[in-house]
């Protein structure tokens, strides 16, 4: 018998989220599933994650454990689940198995680092510091570890040895990476020019869909009784749009995708083949704004979330502000605020499995940072009073106010469970996936100061490009 694998994966691509889960639930139940397949169970447990059914993931990895409990890979890849389910300390217990059965997987001790804060007499700096020390002819193992010490470092209070590590960790990151920040800047420098006051592509009121025949607005129907409401929570990483997310999605008449690729992946193939980024802005500004609204709908429905509003907390979605408020024009946009650097200082010590690709160097950390700036600034210009900008100080410093304007923006009644958004067992497999189980905290509120010297380069660029640098107001 085939294996079913290859079937899902072609479901998933092409955005059919039903069928990927019918088929997943098939295989779970069929031969394979039910004599024990380890290598299945895996496989789809890999699945799941990749739709963001951690649950289902985390039952199929624990169904895998009882089989082979000793299994290294396995016992990393349960932690990595057990991590988006708030199971902080299982997660531990098995990365530490994981590092002493397969003391080279040194992507376990950056995972493990993470987890929550290390004391003096409580973590693993010693041991990793004479790893490094044998010498790691690893390039990758030697990143991760650099990423770990700073993290325990900087819980230890001891700022100059974790940027020393930081950035030892960062550099050969970047050596490892054909990245060229100039592609980024110059893409979101063509999303305005093509997005413009003047164009077709804005709404010119708040309300109705798009009608690509007529090139009017349309509200007839615009918005059917039983459509969900989505709300789009923006920025850059590490700026609280994990926060926003959990305080939002602790109310009873909301839930969360998570970060997800829906979005994204309907303008794609609205647009059709293309020969560069470039060519997808143009044609992008182009496709059928019904049909874009129409699949991603029906992929985020498909999803199995049942609520009045639904989260996509993708923090890139900031790309793609204009063609969201065209395809809808009902949705709520949310987008984070933090001082700038704070927000490259903590985009700057996150070791990132997957994109941002800027944030490995110092240079290109604030040149990107100079272009998303610049474009939401344009994104103000050009949709006037459709886009709410929450400041991540102001958030961990007046929860409630800010939390009260959140919701009266997403149209939904006060409810005091979202103060208590550290108590939300939805999962979460973001970066701050270990912070948002805890209650809110200011302690990050300036820690850039710690490592001023250091990150004198990137102030430096920030301020030539006009950056405003002072101090956010409460």
């Amino acid at each position: 018998m085939p294996s079913p694998l290859p079937d899902i994966d072609r479901a998933i691509t092409e955005g059919h989220i039903a069928r990927a889960r019918s088929l997943l639930g098939a295989a779970e139940g069929g031969p394979f599933g039910q004599a024990g397949d380890i290598v299945l169970l895996q496989g789809l447990a890999e699945r799941y994650i990749q739709l963001g059914l951690f649950r289902e993931a985390d039952g199929l990895y624990q169904k895998a454990l009882k089989l082979a409990p000793n299994d290294a890979g396995l016992l990393y890849n349960a932690a990595t689940a057990a991590v988006a389910l708030g199971k902080m300390k299982e997660a531990e217990l098995w990365l530490d198995k994981v590092i002493t059965a397969r003391p080279g997987d040194y992507d376990a001790y950056y995972n493990r680092a993470t987890l929550r804060r290390w004391g003096e007499d409580d973590n693993h700096i010693e041991a990793m510091e004479q790893l490094l020390k044998a010498g790691i002819p690893d390039h990758k193992g030697a990143v991760q570890l650099f990423y770990a010490l700073a993290k325990e470092y900087e819980d230890l209070g001891k700022p100059e040895q974790s940027f020393g590590h930081l950035q030892r960790g960062a550099n050969l990151r970047a050596s490892m990476m054909r990245y060229d920040v100039r592609q980024d800047v110059e893409t979101m420098a063509k999303i305005a020019e093509v997005f413009t006051p003047h164009s077709r592509h804005i709404p010119a009121t708040d309300s109705g869909i798009y009608d690509t025949d007529s090139a009017t607005l349309s509200t007839t129907n615009a918005t059917p009784e039983n459509r969900t409401k989505p709300v789009f929570i923006v920025g850059l990483p590490r700026t609280g749009t994990t926060l926003v997310d959990r305080i939002l999605s602790s109310h009873s008449e909301v839930a969360s995708l998570g970060e997800i690729s829906d979005l994204a992946g309907a303008i794609v193939r609205l647009a059709g083949p293309v020969q560069n980024r470039m060519e997808l802005i143009e044609k992008s500004a182009e496709i059928d704004f019904v049909s874009l609204s129409k699949q991603y709908a029906k992929s985020t429905s498909e999803r199995g979330l049942d609520a009045p509003v639904l989260i996509d907390k993708t923090p890139a979605n900031f790309l793609y502000l204009g063609l969201i408020a065209r395809a809808m024009p009902d949705a709520c946009i949310v987008h984070l605020k933090r001082h700038p650097l704070d927000a490259c200082y903590a985009i700057y010590k996150t070791l990132f499995r997957m994109g941002y690709p800027y944030s490995y160097r110092l240079d290109q950390l604030a040149d990107y940072y100079i272009a998303y700036e610049k474009l939401m600034t344009h994104w103000h210009e050009v949709m006037p009073g459709q886009i709410l900008d929450l400041q991540y100080e102001n958030l961990v410093q007046d929860t409630e106010a800010e939390a009260r304007k959140l919701l009266a923006r997403c149209g939904l009644e006060w409810q005091d469970a979202v103060l208590a958004f550290h108590e939300n067992t939805s999962p979460s497999a973001t970066a701050s996936a270990a912070q948002v189980r805890r209650p809110v905290y200011s302690s990050s509120i300036g820690r850039w100061r710690d490592h001023a010297a250091g990150l004198e380069p990137l102030i430096e660029r920030l301020a030539a490009a006009g950056i405003a640098l002072d101090e956010v107001a409460a």
